[in-house]
């Protein structure tokens, strides 16, 4: 039986979500903006969504707007997010350590002529409040920081961010990319402080093709997609009703059982940890903090040879975001880890369903891996 161990890539679709989707797609299917009973019926379908969704993330529903992914909802608020607020400066702050759709996305806003300070992570791969704070100016309109790192799990402390913004009267937004941390750490968005939160389905058990972008009542975020008056005019596009739904489903589920799923994980990356630890003296741990990340290296080693090794069991784990193709980690590169960590490194990562059996099965094989491929490093 297959080990799937790449939740922070993607999850498997619960069954509620799908069930959800189906029914979308078999019985309530007409467009949410027509005017007629089965649009309406859809309309609904799309607010009770919604509503699940902000009951999930803690916040009104009036504050939450779909997208198709969470690179969309980074793509959006960065970019608008920047427009609005390019008469009060050009000043952006980030970090070198943030998922490509922040990471490109501001590449791209340096040639419409903005400054971006990109931070270095530190050795968890997390930014203190500290370095937000030397870097602030009076021109900063905008700060960016992933909520917790998508390759080492590293938790970013978005709230006390965004009290020091407060308490120096920064008029700078803060965006948190929280898609790895959506019902995995603990947060409410009404009270984090963050104006912009990106969340996104696939990574809490809905299909892949459907997100949110948390806005902060009351700021007035232009659209990124034009065309009809989708989501209150904020994001043109025929809704995607039966993702839509499945994200619905799926959060409600996800939040109900939240606080036992954060335990099981949290249990089983220590396990693994302990187990590596003590049956593989030459292991790291890089980084830590979120529950469902545990990031590994082998020094010595090569990530493709191990996931091969480990794909041959049925066994799936990623070297670093399945976003990145070729080339060495950029996150680990900035928490300036030497050349041999990096190409050791591997992510596992769990979801709600991960057992202690599988666990228990990657750590025998990567065991057997150290022995057969690698007898000299023994």
């Amino acid at each position: 039986m297959a080990i799937y161990l790449d939740n922070a890539a993607t999850t498997r679709v619960c069954p509620e979500a799908a069930e959800a989707a189906l029914r979308m797609m078999t019985e309530v299917y007409g467009n949410p903006s027509a005017t007629y009973a089965p649009g309406r019926a859809a309309r609904a379908e799309v607010e009770a969504a919604r509503e699940k969704i902000a009951a999930a993330l803690g916040c009104k529903a009036d504050a939450v707007y779909f997208t198709s992914c969470g690179s969309e909802g980074d793509n959006w608020a960065l970019i608008s997010g920047a427009r609005l607020m390019r008469r009060q400066g050009r000043h952006i702050i980030s970090s070198a350590a943030e998922h490509d759709a922040v990471r490109r996305t501001l590449d791209f806003l340096e040639k419409e002529g903005f400054s971006v300070t990109r931070l270095q992570p530190d050795r968890s791969g997390g930014i203190s409040p500290e370095q937000v704070r030397a870097a602030l100016r009076e021109d900063t309109i905008l700060v960016s920081l992933m909520m917790v790192n998508n390759e080492t799990g590293a938790v970013t402390d978005i709230a006390e961010i965004a009290r020091l913004l407060r308490a120096g009267q920064s008029h700078a937004l803060l965006h948190t990319d929280a898609v790895q941390g959506f019902l995995k750490v603990p947060f409410r968005a009404d009270t984090l402080g963050a104006d912009l939160i990106t969340i996104s389905g696939h990574k809490i058990h809905a299909p892949k093709g459907v997100g949110a972008l948390y806005v902060r009542a009351g700021l007035k975020l232009p659209p990124y997609i034009l065309g009809g008056g989708q989501e209150r005019s904020m994001r043109a596009g025929t809704e995607a009703v039966p993702q839509i739904a499945a994200f619905g489903a799926a959060a409600a589920v996800g939040k109900a059982q939240m606080e036992a799923s954060i335990s099981e994980m949290a249990r089983l990356r220590a396990h693994i940890a302990a187990r590596l630890s003590r049956e593989l003296p030459d292991v790291q741990i890089i980084g830590g903090g979120a529950p469902h990340i545990l990031s590994i290296s082998l020094p010595g080693y090569r990530s493709e040879v191990l996931m091969n090794f480990l794909e041959a069991r049925e066994i799936y784990t990623s070297k670093s975001s399945a976003c990145k193709k070729g080339g060495r980690s950029h996150v680990l590169e900035a928490m300036g880890l030497p050349p041999h960590v990096i190409d050791g490194a591997l992510r596992i990562s769990f979801s709600r369903f991960t057992t202690e059996a599988e666990a228990d099965a990657l750590c025998d094989a990567l065991g057997d891996a150290r022995r057969t491929l690698f007898p000299v490093l023994r």
